[in-house]
């Protein structure tokens, strides 16, 4: 699972201010137990002197450490029970004093070794939610506010089922997809069809529910994606090729990347063949993708590559959306 190298350090700046704010918190919290009752005070310092007595112990030469040791852990012990027996009597817990980390599995550090905590990886989701925000409408776009209301129960000319059944198989499809990532049937999934039935909506409801999750997800438009790998191959200012590699890489390595709009760009040779090293290179490396595009497949098949058109044909599932333009419906046939 590899979040964006900004999301990481957003959500990592974020568990360390709130790490600081407890310690700030803890520390007036101490300073309080203290004035009013100061024998805890006066033990917390022995308390620390102890350490400072056991390592001298058991440096002393010629003697066996252990029954000093043994002496200062029974003295250690008395204390800690005087020091309980003080805060629980003035209605403290036990344990006010201690310093206590939010996530004792890591201790607030967000790492456990070389893995990632949980209450990092919560971060992290949050904050690629912000970022997917920035280009969708999540406050309305889920799959409890989709509406299969403006879709004709009526078959569709040359199809054998309704725009509604249809719709609500696709969204289905997307929702089990999300919810099983990324273990459901289908890996890859390419979203066709005319413009204005749902294929945005559908695969922003698909970005929002995956990060939620905790998987790292790459919303992308074909226009800026193509326009990335082309800065990073052509362009000569060296900050911006900088920055042109880091979203590339992006868009190989997430766990999730929608590719939206496929075939708004403007195809060139370059275009055709960026687009086969990207689904070639997440499909070997076990990286799974949502497309969504107003063309079909034989116009993808006489746009792009018979490579690409071969990739997409093969290993990902194809849901053909149809019906009427909702946004047009919208506007003619306004909800109550």
């Amino acid at each position: 699972m590899g979040y964006d190298g900004n999301v990481v350090r957003r959500a990592s700046q974020r568990l360390a201010e709130d790490r600081r704010r407890r310690q700030e918190a803890q520390e007036q919290r101490r300073a309080e137990i203290y004035r009013r009752l100061p024998e805890t005070a006066r033990i917390d310092r022995q308390l620390r002197r102890t350490i400072t007595e056991i390592i001298a112990a058991s440096l002393k030469d010629g003697k066996d450490p252990a029954p000093a040791i043994q002496d200062i852990r029974r003295k250690n012990q008395a204390l800690q029970e005087r020091r309980t027996e003080l805060l629980t009597e003035h209605g403290y817990p036990a344990d006010a004093l201690d310093d206590q980390p939010a996530c004792p599995k890591c201790g607030d550090t967000g790492w456990v070794g070389a893995q990632m905590c949980g209450c990092l990886k919560k971060l992290c989701a949050q904050e690629q939610i912000r970022e997917l925000s920035k280009l969708l409408d999540l406050g309305e776009q889920s799959f409890d506010t989709f509406s299969l209301d403006y879709y004709s129960d009526e078959p569709w000319p040359g199809e054998t089922e309704s725009p509604h059944s249809r719709m609500e198989f696709i969204r289905d499809v997307c929702y089990s997809y999300a919810s099983r990532f990324p273990k459901f049937a289908y890996k890859n999934l390419l979203l066709t069809g005319a413009p204005g039935l749902g294929k945005t909506f559908l695969s922003a409801c698909i970005a929002r529910l995956v990060a939620e999750r905790g998987w790292s997800v790459v919303y992308d438009t074909a226009v800026n994606i193509f326009a990335r790998f082309e800065e990073q191959k052509f362009s000569r200012d060296e900050l911006d090729v900088r920055d042109a590699r880091d979203d590339t890489r992006r868009y190989l390595q997430c766990d999730l990347l929608i590719l939206d709009d496929l075939g708004s760009e403007m195809t060139t040779p370059f275009v055709q063949t960026a687009l086969y090293t990207l689904i070639n290179t997440r499909l070997t490396g076990g990286r799974q993708t949502v497309i969504s595009t107003n063309l079909s497949m034989d116009e993808i098949r006489r746009r792009y590559s018979g490579q690409t058109a071969s990739r997409l044909e093969g290993e990902y599932q194809v849901l053909p959306f149809y019906g009427k333009d909702i946004r047009l419906l919208r506007k003619q046939r306004p909800m109550g």
